[in-house]
């Protein structure tokens, strides 16, 4: 026994001096060894003091696995050292600037308008919570509180990854369709977003089926509302759900390259609107790029008429792709939306066509390779943080964006204003069924959280609807012209 007594008051004095680090608590275990070696302690008494140094190992690993801390990693995270249980909060705040080129008003003659007004504008305000537990579950909560009438629900889901190829979403979230909706408007290339984004299913109730099931690929079916964010189906008559899906693939990543991107993916929608809903069956009256003088205004279908159908068929096909190396990028995306939808006086099938194709080179340098992850762009990551002392750091990024609609099969006979409507078109599209914008714009990122933006926007509107026109302050116009500027945090 005193054998035992020494051993253990040597033990216990190596243990003071080993403290809490691992490294020095690993060497106890070679300590014990060499004192059996020594004949101080028996294989026996030797054993029983490392099984219950082992049990000690495990307890502590075991609490310090299911402990709670508090740290920052892209938001505010309360979660278990393993990271399997987490719940982190995040915002965002988009600050712009809008300036037109519109001659002002200055005899007062014109009908008051909002329309070309420079103006201020907190464009987005939202915070959330992403959370995780229990290895397969994970989801997110946000408020939009930039809404027109007070804060409303921007985004709720919960997903379920029991397979990771083969993964489960319910609620409101962003649908599987278009690259440029699926990169954050955190990260968008410019100020914002393209006319194809008005022609494609975003953030809406439903669920899907998505995943990840080869090396480079992704893969996403959902069925949804079909109506929008914080919409469900309410009308009867139209109980047909979206179908959506979505196919992308990284042939550098397929092919171990780690530098560059050469992303194709394609997209289709399929589903039925109701004529209920006015022109936000057809997507809506469609303003500029630069979210200034609406130059196409939809027609509203009567849903009145028992003698037709009370809904519209609406198919959505979407093509795109990007090429990037370094620090260049080229984009590109085209969607097709065909309305086929039927009166008492006839039958009518209308597409509208949008596309877009932009460049962009970080100057500083950073890799696009780097921000590209499940079939979706990220943001930047500065090399080095701004240093506002040094006037040094972080990332600089210019590009130029061509874009283009064209709602042309809306100027026909029956549907356009001035043109002899059919009975049951009680607002015929109007102003310009064609535009192209040009954008212009410069980026600084001092560091991941924050960013400033600048955008020249330049846009013509062709082909008008019956001799209607855009009129800004009373004078008729053809184009618009625009200067942007965003300043914004996100965390």
């Amino acid at each position: 026994m005193k054998k035992i007594h020494g051993a253990v008051a040597a033990l216990c004095g190596t243990l003071m001096m080993a403290g809490s680090m691992q490294a020095m608590a690993d060497s106890t275990d070679d300590i014990v060894h060499a004192l059996i070696g020594k004949g101080v302690l028996t294989e026996e008494e030797g054993a029983l003091l490392l099984k219950g140094r082992a049990g000690e190992k495990e307890a502590a690993d075991e609490k310090k696995k299911n402990a709670v801390g508090v740290k920052y990693k892209d938001g505010i995270v309360i979660g278990t050292e393993d990271g399997k249980n987490s719940l982190q909060i995040n915002g965002r705040v988009h600050l712009d600037y809008r300036g037109y080129s519109y001659e002002e008003d200055d005899d007062g003659s014109a009908a008051l308008s909002s329309t070309g007004s420079d103006t201020f504008d907190v464009r987005r305000a939202r915070l959330g919570a992403k959370f995780r537990f229990l290895d397969y579950y994970s989801g997110e909560v946000v408020a939009n509180l930039a809404g027109s009438e007070g804060a409303d629900l921007d985004v709720a889901y919960l997903n379920v990854a029991w397979w990771e190829p083969v993964q489960f979403r319910f609620g409101q979230f962003k649908m599987p369709f278009s690259l440029e909706q699926l990169t954050s408007s955190n990260n968008i290339d410019f100020v914002e977003r393209s006319f194809v984004d008005a022609y494609i299913p975003a953030k809406e109730i439903g669920a899907m089926v998505h995943g990840a099931p080869f090396k480079g690929t992704t893969y996403g079916l959902a069925l949804s509302t079909g109506r929008g964010i914080n919409s469900a189906e309410n009308d009867v008559r139209v109980d047909d759900v979206d179908i959506i899906g979505r196919v992308t693939a990284n042939f550098a990543e397929i092919m171990g390259n780690e530098n560059m991107v050469m992303h194709v993916g394609a997209a289709f929608s399929d589903g039925d609107i109701s004529k209920g809903d006015g022109n936000a069956a057809f997507g809506g009256n469609r303003r500029t790029e630069a979210r200034g003088a609406t130059f196409f205004t939809a027609p509203v279908v009567s849903s009145l008429f028992t003698t037709s159908d009370a809904s519209i068929d609406r198919t959505r096909v979407g093509l795109e792709s990007a090429l990037a190396y370094g620090p260049f990028k080229l984009q590109g995306q085209w969607v097709q939306t065909g309305f086929d939808f039927e009166t008492a006086a006839d039958d009518y099938d209308a597409d509208v066509k949008a596309w877009y194709a932009e460049a962009l080179w970080t100057i500083t340098g950073e890799s696009w390779a780097d921000r590209y992850k499940g079939g979706a762009f990220g943001g930047i990551k500065p090399k080095t943080n701004f240093d506002p002392r040094t006037f040094t750091g972080g990332a600089w990024e210019v590009g130029v964006r061509y874009s283009s609609l064209d709602a042309g099969d809306f100027n026909t006979p029956g549907l356009s204003a001035g043109a002899g409507l059919d009975p049951q078109i009680t607002t015929g599209a109007s102003r310009y069924a064609e535009a192209d914008a040009w954008t212009m714009g410069l980026k600084f990122i001092p560091n991941p959280h924050v960013r400033f933006m600048l955008d020249y926007v330049d846009t013509d509107f062709e082909e008008n609807f019956g001799g209607t026109v855009v009129t800004v302050n009373g004078e008729d116009e053809e184009d618009e012209k625009a200067l942007l500027f965003r300043a914004q945090v996100a965390f």
